[in-house]
């Protein structure tokens, strides 16, 4: 693990007991939506959630046992009493997106919520999630992105070393470009994406 990534690893480990609270009016005015526009493109039946955070997804689920990992001990902590409480089968496993503990064309659909925001080698971390995905298979992301509008995408930028700092994200990455420089059969953005946040699929 490199250091910048125990680094950001630290930061989730720390605000992983409060990070349902410091999201919860964003879930409930925009992402919960999202997020189940997100889910409904999600099938076959070995399904990966890469960066699962304290659990976010489990209410959007499909009925069926998913492989779900991230590199935060502590917010697979979080997930697991979420699991428990809602009773998902869920298979939870401490893992860094970089460097995957699966083998090659393994997953019929990877998928990732507000993930590459935080990892400190997005590209090598797509490049995984592409290598455990079957041929013609997918990979679905839901990231937040640097803003096409100019006076947004300016305000991003400056506030982006805050975010950083605090929280281990980056809210100005153009997450779809380094999708699109993976070399994946297609990319395609689907229609529920905004100027900030997009819904990406990428095709193996």
């Amino acid at each position: 693990m490199t250091n910048q990534t125990e680094l950001i690893k630290k930061r989730y480990d720390r605000i992983a007991p409060y990070f349902d609270k410091i999201e919860g009016m964003m879930e409930k005015m925009m992402l919960g939506e999202l997020r189940s526009t997100f889910w409904q493109q999600v099938t076959g039946e070995q399904i990966l959630e890469a960066g699962v955070g304290t659990g976010k997804n489990f209410p959007y689920y499909p009925a069926k046992a998913i492989a779900a990992i991230d590199f935060s001990p502590v917010m697979i902590q979080q997930a697991e009493k979420k699991r428990k409480t809602l009773n998902i089968p869920v298979d939870l496993s401490v893992m860094d997106v970089q460097q995957l503990d699966f083998p090659d064309n393994h997953f019929d659909t990877v998928l990732a919520t507000f993930l590459f925001c935080s990892v400190p080698d997005p590209q090598q971390g797509l490049l995984e999630l592409k290598r455990v995905c079957k041929p013609g298979g997918e990979v679905l992301l839901l990231e937040h992105v640097l803003s096409s509008q100019k006076i947004a995408a300016l305000i991003m930028h400056l506030l982006n070393p805050i975010t950083v700092r605090l929280f281990g994200a980056n809210i100005n990455r153009e997450t779809l470009k380094t999708v699109q420089s993976c070399e994946f059969s297609s990319v395609d953005v689907l229609p529920a994406s905004t100027h900030i946040v997009k819904l990406i699929r990428a095709v193996k």
